[in-house]
Parts: structure tokens; sequence; C-alpha cells
């Protein structure tokens, strides 16, 4: 299974220059016909940072540091509202419009699908994922999710004009989620989703506290935030990170494809002559067949561990560039592998047989380079495309832009 996450990674864009000073993005949200709009939610993706309009339908979003940073606005009634703003050395103001959601203000007549139930399983499987976390989590407004098969090209498309509203109980977080865009292939067995994202703490007793501390420890330690940020920093070893290349060769026991398909045509042809299932053609198109299903490609693993220098470089301030050749085949060294995720989520990587369980995930470049941040936040997030241990924590798995994790023993 691959997973292509967008939107996972939001920019964030920090000057050590002027780090220190404390700014702000501040605004006025109004309809389209100019009347002010109080009690409208403005959130941060990324973030906890949230506030409301007030009775003027203004708003301030303050002690933010520069940045880059995407602004969600929610209100009964409209459709959700994002702008992308860039904070440099000086406060922010805006104009918000928001537009009515006909949806919600319409009664709508919903065409009755047998499979919506299926599908929104299957939506929930591979958005909020199937980790020990995502046991914990519940989607709280099933019923936002417009939800469409795509017979032809075999592909499952959810939509929402609404918030998603994601109780995470194990992490102890509830998610205001600004679905952009969810495609599952069932030929490719390739998911794609995008989204803004705001957390808000939920409300526990100390003990449960203590035990979301730990578990938002676990979920961070060797996801892609960790691996960016220490990259960044220079100390993915350090950190725990093994970079390995996983390189692809054409598959020499494969012939080329005109090969392949002049031979199948040809004995398609002398078999509707003879109509003799049981001959010798019949046995050679099975054969050319099964050629045809073998790999054009053969993927190798390089044990050489890649120097960061030779992947990253710095070409502007406050952000540096990544860019290689062939596939990244990371090994996070301080977790494991549980064995229910290797025998099970249909994830797990081959590896060589000296390599213990740890936690592995190939990373394929599909456009580079790929800018990045102090963060670990990722510019291009369309870039990348995962698979293994990456591509199977997802939603659930997920934790602010902003969190520091307490100092490792």
């Amino acid at each position: 299974m691959k997973t292509h996450l967008l939107g996972i990674f939001f920019l964030m864009l920090v000057s050590a220059n002027v780090c220190a000073q404390s700014l702000s993005i501040s605004g006025t949200v109004k309809d389209k016909k100019g009347e002010t709009l109080p009690g409208a939610g403005i959130y941060l993706s990324g973030y906890k940072t949230a506030t409301v309009t007030n009775n003027d339908g203004k708003f301030v979003l303050g002690n933010l540091k520069p940045g880059n940073y995407n602004v969600l606005v929610e209100m009964m009634g409209f459709l959700p509202y994002t702008k992308n703003v860039i904070i440099a050395d000086k406060a922010v103001s805006m104009d918000i419009v928001l537009s009515e959601n006909t949806i919600q203000l319409q009664e709508v007549v919903i065409k009755v699908d047998p499979n919506r139930e299926r599908y929104i399983a299957l939506f929930k499987e591979f958005f909020i994922g199937k980790s020990p976390n995502a046991k914990q989590c519940k989607l709280l407004n099933p019923h936002a999710l417009r939800v469409d098969y795509d017979s032809k090209a075999k592909t499952l498309i959810v939509k929402s004009n609404e918030f998603l509203v994601i109780e995470n109980k194990a992490l102890g977080y509830r998610l205001k989620y600004m679905l952009q865009f969810f495609e599952y292939n069932y030929e490719t067995r390739i998911v794609y989703y995008s989204g803004l994202p705001n957390f808000e703490e939920l409300k526990g007793a100390n003990s449960r506290k203590k035990q979301w501390v730990k578990n938002r420890e676990i979920a961070y330690y060797g996801s892609p935030q960790h691996f960016f940020k220490s990259l960044y920093q220079g100390k993915s070893r350090e950190e725990g990170f093994v970079i390995n290349k996983l390189v692809k060769l054409d598959n020499s026991s494969r012939p080329p494809d005109h090969v392949i398909e002049a031979e199948i045509s040809k004995l398609k042809k002398r078999l509707q002559r003879t109509m003799r299932l049981g001959s010798a053609e019949s046995d050679s198109l099975n054969h050319w067949l099964k050629v045809k299903q073998m790999p054009k490609q053969i993927s190798t693993l390089h044990r050489d561990e890649v120097l960061t220098d030779t992947l990253v470089k710095q070409e502007y301030r406050d952000l540096k560039t990544l860019n290689f050749k062939d596939d990244l085949y990371l090994i996070y060294t301080k977790e494991r592998e549980s064995t229910a995720y290797t025998n099970t989520s249909g994830h797990s990587i081959t590896r060589p047989l000296d390599i213990p369980n740890y936690q592995i995930s190939i990373v394929h470049l599909l456009e580079g380079p790929v800018h990045f941040y102090a963060s670990g936040g990722i510019f291009q997030p369309k870039a990348f495309l995962y698979e293994g241990f990456w591509a199977f924590e997802k939603i659930a798995d997920m934790v602010p832009m902003d969190y520091v994790p307490l100092a490792r023993n």
C-alpha cells in the first residue's frame, strides 16, 4: 500500500533574525453582502492556535513567529474558508468573505447509496488509519462526507463542505479537518489525500494527560515531521534515522513489451484457428501471459549509508532543499515495528535478515527538488509518495507542527 500524504505537513518559515518578535494576523470576516459575521471560528492549520470573531466580526491571532501560515475559518451556514498568509517582519491584516453553504442551507434530497457505509468505512481506514491510536479515534460527523465511486476509473472520491471533526482519545486532541481532497484507486491501491487540520486539547484527568504525553512522543518520534526536522538540523543519524538507497534496475529476465505483445497476439491467433485448449500453443500463451506480469524493474537495496550533505543543500535563507534519484530507504532504529504491523498491516517492507524489526519507510520523490523548513514542514508535500511505516500511520498519529517532545533520557 502506498500513501500520498498531501497537506500533512504545513509551511512554517522561521527567520533567525526576527524569531524573537511576536507578530499577529488580524482581520474581519464578512458575508458577500458585506455584513460582518460574529462568532466565526478562526484557526491556524497544523497548530492549536484558535479564536473567534467578536461582535464586529473582527479577530486577532497573536504571539506568532515569522512564518507561512494557513488561516482556516468556520461559520455555520457558510463554506469552510482557507487563506495562506506569510508573516515576515510585521503584522498582517486580512479581509475575509465567506460564501454560503447551499448544501447546508437548502433541503437536499440524498440519493440512497447501498454502498455508502462500506465506502465510509474504507475512507476511515485510509484516512484515520489502522494503527493502535486509530482505534481510539472517532469521526464525529460522518454525515458531512460526500462519497462518490467512479466505476470507470475504479476510484473512491470523498469530499466535504464542512470541517470534519475527529476526536483522538489516544493523543488527547480534537481535530477540525478541512478535507480538500481524498482519492483511493482500487487498482493501484494508492491513496491520495490533502487537508488542513487544527488541534484542540481534550480535557482529562491528570492520569490520562500523562498517558497522552507518552502517546504523543511515540507518535512524533520516527515520523516524517521528526525526520525532516532532524534532517534540517543535520542530526538525522543522531536522532536514529539510517538513510539507504533503493535503486531500481531493469529486469533482464523480462523481454520488452513489444516482444511480449507480439508473442501473445501470435499465439492467440493460432488458438483461434485450432481451438485446442490443451495444445502447446495454449501452454505457450499461458507462459507469455505470466511473463507479462513480471515486474519491469527490480529494486536493489544499497547498504552504504547516504550522507546527508549529498542530499540536502541550503539555497535560500530559512529553508533547505532536498533532491535525490532512486528511492530513500529509511530505517528508524529507536522504535520497533509490532508483530501485528509486520504480519497483518500490509505495509511492512522487505528487509535484509540482519536488520532487526526497526521501523522502515520508503520515500519516492515524484517531483524534485523539495524545500523544507526547520519545523519539519514540507513546501511541496505533493512531491512525495510513502510506503511502509509512514504510509501506515495517518491522521490518528498526527501531532501539531509546533509540538515539542520532552527530552529523551
